[in-house]
């Protein structure tokens, strides 16, 4: 039978007893040996491992006495670097601790809500957290809270076109209602419109069509501050009226947040550069009416 010298030159330590000296040596350590026991190999395997086993076992003792993510020491906030036995060799990774793995499920459903250029917050956004303490939102909390129940029963279809002064919520109050639905496995969409028209123009040769049918298609979809884009007959014509006039036909729920009333929205889509064109604009303003219930929410500017 092989001894542990013998062994080591297997593995190609040509003898170097010093190093099973250090290995040794680590094992007093009460913390360093019942890490390594944790990882069922054999002392042979273990030992040209020792310095950085140490120094992940002083991570593992770390963790063990952790309390929660805001007490963690390490760079990686929630991450410790430490081994993993694959196909009986060790490699070296960071790994989560149980506090990243709660709050990584907690926010897992943000994946199914799929933002284009808007602020964190949004993503963040919550039910619990909108602004109640304003008669002049209860008109449109009621409706939030409507849908909610409604589409849970029955995926209703009807979506909602908000309008009110700058800075009054309306893009949370959506937001976090398409999150809430997001914890049910329900994906959606938020685009900001003046943007998302910028960068479509600009991906023509790279991923437009897949940005516009992932737009077109999503389950729940909401264009933020419709009417704040300059009119072009490419961005009402060629993307606006496709995209809507499908999301009717395919009964697909469609939000819209404006500082417009449909009204004005009318004759904003009604003129582009050198043109006036009300027929368009009309059939647009049809197509919004028959996607969505309006609400006006008028409330004070909650930015500032």
């Amino acid at each position: 039978m092989k001894g542990v010298i013998e062994k080591m030159n297997d593995y190609g330590f040509n003898g170097h007893d010093e190093v099973l000296k250090n290995f040794k040596s680590a094992m007093e350590n009460e913390c360093f040996s019942e890490f390594v026991s944790k990882l069922k190999l054999p002392e042979e395997k273990l030992m040209k491992y020792t310095t950085t086993l140490e120094e992940c076992s002083i991570n593992y003792d770390t963790c063990r006495k952790c309390k929660g993510l805001i007490h963690c020491p390490f760079k990686l906030n929630g991450y410790s670097y430490l081994p993993r036995v694959i196909d009986s060799r060790l490699e070296f990774d960071y790994q989560p601790c149980k506090y990243k793995l709660k709050d990584i499920k907690k926010n897992s459903y943000q994946d199914n809500v799929c933002l284009f250029d808007l602020p964190k917050e949004i993503k963040e956004a919550s039910i619990d957290q909108i602004y109640s303490n304003d008669s002049n939102r209860y008109n449109a909390i009621l409706w939030i809270n409507k849908f909610l129940g409604d589409y849970r029963k029955n995926k209703a279809s009807k979506g909602l076109y908000l309008y009110g002064n700058f800075g009054c919520g309306k893009t949370y109050m959506i937001s976090a209602l398409f999150n809430e639905l997001a914890r049910d496995g329900v994906k959606s969409v938020i685009i900001f419109w003046p943007e998302f028209l910028r960068d479509l123009k600009s991906s023509f040769d790279s991923g437009y069509g897949e940005k516009f049918e992932l737009v077109k298609k999503a389950p729940l979809l909401l264009i933020d501050d419709i009417g704040a884009e300059a009119t072009t007959l490419w961005g009402r014509d060629e993307i606006f009226c496709p995209l809507v006039q499908y999301r009717m036909q395919e009964h697909l729920p469609t939000f819209f947040t404006s500082n417009l009333d449909l009204k004005s929205l009318e004759e904003h889509f009604s003129v582009t550069k050198g043109n006036v064109d009300h027929i368009k604009a009309r059939r647009i303003i049809e197509r919004i009416n028959q996607l969505t219930d309006q609400v006006e929410m008028v409330s004070k500017n909650l930015r500032g």
